[in-house]
């Protein structure tokens, strides 16, 4: 197999690595050169942070010079799924985001195509081919970077309920603490939390969820939660977008853990792990 690394920053899979240059012409057009060379004949799995249509692009026209060049068997990681929160029509006149992007890349006709933690099971369902890489390897190493006693996991809202039970089984049972918010579907803002447990008196919360954004969300549940006396509060996010710095985070939070599957997190109040899949993709093949 071989790999195609649209972003030459992130290299999730070891193996021999295609060549190639890609760059903007003054018109706007995403343009791309795969360096011959390699056998054809073999697969060629395309790795990427789609973070923009440009990033789209890109995927789409590496896909077909590909195909161009004959090869035939080709398979796409791409760890954060574009617009997998848009997975809802909550307001008349917009789009279903999700679903578009799944069209473009299902019209691509990939073997494979794997994403890391989507944020529902909305995105796996729209996708052709699909193999979902789960947060459990990730959580299993920030838990060991912790070794805290009392350790509890804590779903943010309903929407994270059924993936957090999951993974606490995953993890021999860690204690699950529910919580919820409510906002307004208009303007998209926050109006209040809850905590559903008592007291928190001695426990060390951590909690996990697929996408940090703004940090709104979590930075008025770790109020919510202190207020139950919770002892430590860390957090745990799969896609780190952090659109606001993650110095807003930073007083409510001991520590802030996140991947490498949307971008190259540069601050000292952050500990980064960098996705590796290579196990993954080889028990694929």
């Amino acid at each position: 197999m071989y790999l195609l690394n649209l972003d030459s920053r992130f290299n999730p899979v070891k193996g021999n690595v295609i060549n190639f240059e890609k760059f903007v012409f003054s018109g706007g057009e995403p343009h791309i050169k795969i360096q011959p060379g390699f056998d054809t004949s073999q697969p060629v799995l395309i790795t990427t942070r789609i973070r923009s249509f440009e990033d789209m692009g890109f995927l789409v026209l590496a896909v077909d010079a590909l195909r161009r060049m004959q090869v035939k068997h080709i398979a796409a990681f791409i760890p954060y799924f574009p617009a997998a929160r848009q997975d809802r029509l909550m307001v008349k006149g917009e789009p279903l985001s999700v679903k578009v992007n799944a069209q473009l890349i299902n019209s691509l006709g990939l073997d494979q195509v794997y994403v890391f933690d989507p944020h529902s099971e909305v995105t796996p369902a729209l996708l052709d081919n699909v193999e979902v890489i789960y947060n459990y390897d990730f959580i299993r190493q920030v838990i060991a970077m912790q070794s805290k006693e009392n350790l509890v996991l804590i779903s943010p809202d309903g929407g994270a309920l059924k993936k957090i039970y999951k993974l606490s089984e995953q993890l021999g049972g860690i204690p699950v603490v529910e919580c919820s918010k409510v906002r307004d579907v208009v303007t998209g803002k926050l109006k209040s939390f809850t905590v559903y447990a008592d007291d928190l008196a001695g426990k060390n919360g951590l909690i996990v969820d697929d996408i940090c954004d703004g940090g709104g969300t979590f930075i008025g549940l770790a109020q919510s939660l202190k207020e139950k006396g919770v002892a430590s509060l860390d957090i745990a996010v799969s896609h780190g977008i952090f659109s606001k710095g993650t110095g807003v985070l930073r007083p409510y939070f001991d520590k802030i853990y996140t991947t490498n599957s949307f971008n190259d997190i540069e601050a000292e109040d952050v500990l980064q792990l960098s996705l590796d899949i290579t196990k993954i993709i080889n028990h694929e093949k």
